[in-house]
């Protein structure tokens, strides 16, 4: 099921990095890159939860679908988190807990895969609580202005994209410790 509507989306995932990217060396205003670009983080990160309702909604699950969705959320993720290190509008030591933790993450739930214990690393709600903080602290960021007049983006998604570090943190740990038992049976 390469091409089933649910993959589709989450290739668009895929595609939307350059095109986030890309916003910030177009010949607009400030103001106006920084919107555009918060609105397409927006409406392609939606696309991850709808591709996975969508799945189940027209009976299109797949186990490529199942792969290529983490993996477009983290390119997405990760590549905001570039933009916005660049833009010095987020700590490199943010992007770099992030970043770490994803690629941590992933190459343990593979090797638990590998042994047969993947079940010990499936996703929590400490995951999900994580992606959602970021998944909200990213386009507070990426817009950087005020809302209404009220709602500071640059200080709120600052406060965000810290929570989502320590969330990082503590989900890495919460994922190493539940697969702790199963690397010491095969570490000895």
């Amino acid at each position: 099921m390469f091409w089933t509507i649910p993959t589709i989306m989450t290739w668009t995932r895929i595609v939307a990095i350059p095109l986030i990217v890309g916003v910030f060396y177009a010949p607009l205003d400030p103001g106006t890159r920084n919107l555009v670009a918060a609105l397409m983080f927006i409406v392609f990160a939606a696309t991850d939860w709808l591709d996975g309702y969508l799945a189940r909604k027209l009976n299109q699950t797949s186990s490529f679908g199942a792969f290529l969705d983490p993996v477009a959320d983290k390119f997405l993720v990760c590549a905001a988190l570039l933009v916005l290190v660049h833009l010095q509008r987020a700590d490199v030591f943010v992007a770099l807990i992030i970043i770490g933790r994803e690629i941590a993450i992933s190459a343990l739930r593979e090797w638990m895969a590998q042994i047969g214990a993947s079940k010990s690393v499936a996703v929590h709600m400490l995951g999900k609580l994580k992606t959602t903080v970021q998944m909200v602290a990213i386009p507070f960021l990426l817009y950087d202005g005020s809302v209404l007049g009220v709602i500071d983006t640059g200080v709120w998604g600052t406060w965000l994209i810290w929570l989502a570090a320590v969330l990082t943190v503590w989900s890495m740990v919460f994922y190493l410790r539940k697969a702790l038992p199963e690397i010491r049976a095969r570490v000895k």
